[in-house]
């Protein structure tokens, strides 16, 4: 190993060692260069309650960076000569009740389709598994309106990957897992990698990493199955292409190696999915089919995602131009903001750029006393967006908060008015009328801020 690869090897050795020793790391990482591996360890648990250790092997759900190869399905197809990304999606599922879609804005998330979760997650039979035809039949039924036009706007969400998965089975002729299976995960050699719904299934796998959320009333990680605020990942385990891939690093960085050649489909063909969007205005959007496309002015050109579902937080990030990959496996719910500063002190080490350990979050201790009776006063529902409302809650002396599909958090006051969410470097501020009762509350994240209104 020549020296500038050891340096880094010490370097990123001396990060995750450090976040681990101080608990905050919990998952596997593995970094590349042109293929060659530079840094491959595992942290912490596999499983908190037996105490079962991750191993360099272990097995992960990736969350949304499974979108990546349902895209590559997709472009598959497209190859094949068997679809087209300018068909109209009702070419392929007539009964879809939305107009002017086309499987280009799904890939995209330029369809303007509403999000299936949320319309789940309050009417839904939680009861029952929801599947990829349960969300074709609510769209059917309730047709719930659009966020916008087709390729008006660019709006992340997962309704349209649904809809991908299930256009693939119809133009297929095989399932979704199978159809992966056999075109990509076989014949990339990717062992360890498949379509996995886990609770819908009931099929273990060996050495796989449940994913845990932090539990504010038990003060532990526990899987989301048994955490009210989250527990709807039982009833929506049934659902494939926004997510549900399980794989591990070894076998992701397969998949980065074959994104370099023709093993799937021709390069000038795969660069399609590396073009960003171009709405109807000319505006454009840096996201290509499954790809996030960040810039970058010393790497080169960047394609990457990331995941995140109660229990896991996934990236995987391709400097295409300098061939250097960073794959970052967490099974356990940590703070976003804390992640990024982790994965931009590996990208400066990669880079051969001075790096430091990041700061933690703040601590319990910056948490100061004040009177909890004013806790009632900011206790309800507060409306962020037309689709997600923010439920906070009082249990005893303490308070709570609740964002859309993350579990339950405790506030720490900072002030009688201002607080941050336990172990996170966000603050919430409440906005009170003047007979001291909360009207709104600005969240403040990332140098952002955003209002939501009391409705409740």
């Amino acid at each position: 190993m020549n020296t500038n690869r050891k340096t880094k090897q010490d370097n990123l050795d001396n990060l995750f060692s450090t976040l681990a020793e101080k608990k905050q790391f919990n998952g596997t990482i593995l970094v590349a260069e042109k293929g060659e591996i530079i840094y491959k360890e595992a942290f912490g648990f596999a499983d908190f309650k037996t105490e079962r250790k991750l191993t360099s092997h272990s097995i992960f759900d990736l969350a949304s960076v499974s979108k990546a190869f349902t895209a590559m399905g997709v472009i598959i197809l497209q190859e094949q000569g068997k679809l087209s990304y300018d068909d109209p999606v009702k070419n392929y599922i007539p009964e879809l009740p939305y107009p002017g879609i086309t499987i280009r804005h799904l890939l995209q998330h330029t369809s303007g389709l509403p999000d299936y979760m949320s319309f789940f997650l309050k009417q839904g039979d939680r009861s029952k598994f929801v599947t990829n035809k349960d969300v074709l039949d609510m769209l059917k039924k309730y047709q719930p309106p659009v966020r916008f036009q087709p390729n008006e706007q660019w709006e992340y969400g997962n309704t349209g990957y649904i809809l991908l998965a299930l256009l693939t089975e119809r133009v297929s002729g095989m399932s979704y897992a199978d159809f992966l299976q056999t075109e990509i995960f076989q014949p990339l050699g990717m062992q360890h990698t498949r379509v996995y719904n886990r609770r819908y299934s009931r099929e273990i796998i060996e050495d796989y990493a449940y994913g845990h959320v932090y539990s504010a009333e038990s003060n532990t990680y526990e899987l989301p199955d048994h955490v009210p605020s989250v527990d709807y990942v039982v009833f929506l385990d049934g659902v494939q292409g926004d997510g549900a891939i399980s794989s591990n690093v070894d076998d992701m960085l397969r998949w980065d190696r074959a994104l370099y050649t023709d093993k799937l489909v021709k390069k000038t063909t795969l660069e399609e999915a590396f073009r960003p969007v171009k709405l109807n205005n000319q505006e454009t959007f840096d996201y290509g089919f499954g790809w996030l496309l960040p810039k970058d002015q010393t790497g080169g050109r960047i394609v990457s995602h990331s995941g995140g579902w109660p229990g896991y937080h996934t990236y995987f990030i391709r400097y295409i131009d300098a061939d250097k990959t960073i794959i970052c496996l967490n099974n356990i719910e940590q703070d976003t903001a804390f992640e990024q500063m982790i994965l931009a002190e590996v990208d400066n080490i990669l880079f051969e750029r001075p790096y430091t350990i990041p700061a933690s979050p703040p601590a319990e201790e910056a948490a100061v006393e004040i009177d909890t009776t004013v806790y009632s006063q900011y206790t309800g529902t507060y409306q962020l967006s037309p689709e997600a409302e923010i439920e906070v809650t009082q249990k005893e002396a303490r308070l709570f908060f609740q964002l859309p599909v993350l579990s339950m958090t405790e506030l720490l006051p900072l002030s009688e008015t201002r607080f941050f969410p336990r172990a996170t470097f966000d603050q919430v501020e409440f906005i009170r009328n003047a007979s001291g009762k909360a009207t709104d509350m600005i969240l403040y994240s990332s140098g952002q801020s955003s209002k939501a209104v009391r409705i409740q």
